[in-house]
């Protein structure tokens, strides 16, 4: 199994929610303070309820589009690192 340090050249952190294309620190908190700190987590979230979590947060959050974050997470989760990696290449800003 490929370790994502290898894919990512950097160590990435058990359960980093930024590893998702589309999270970043900003995004990250928002998604911990309602609870969805671990990769499992956020796949196990739907995309209306992170959309809503989104739009309850402001118009900044709310132009966001969470449609591949459950997929992206459930990827991690499972250490498919080439997968998801080769899958965000292809994303733009998270989506597809």
């Amino acid at each position: 199994m490929i370790a994502a340090s290898e894919i990512w050249g950097k160590r990435i952190g058990q359960d980093d929610l930024k590893i998702v294309e589309g999270i970043g620190p900003k995004i990250c908190e928002l998604l911990n303070n309602t609870g969805i700190n671990t990769w499992s987590e956020l796949a196990d979230t739907t995309v209306e309820r992170l959309q809503e979590i989104l739009e309850s947060a402001g118009d900044s959050y709310a132009i966001h589009n969470p449609s591949t974050w459950p997929r992206q997470a459930a990827m991690a989760n499972d250490a498919k690192w080439s997968d998801l990696k080769a899958w965000q290449d292809e994303l733009d800003g998270g989506k597809e």
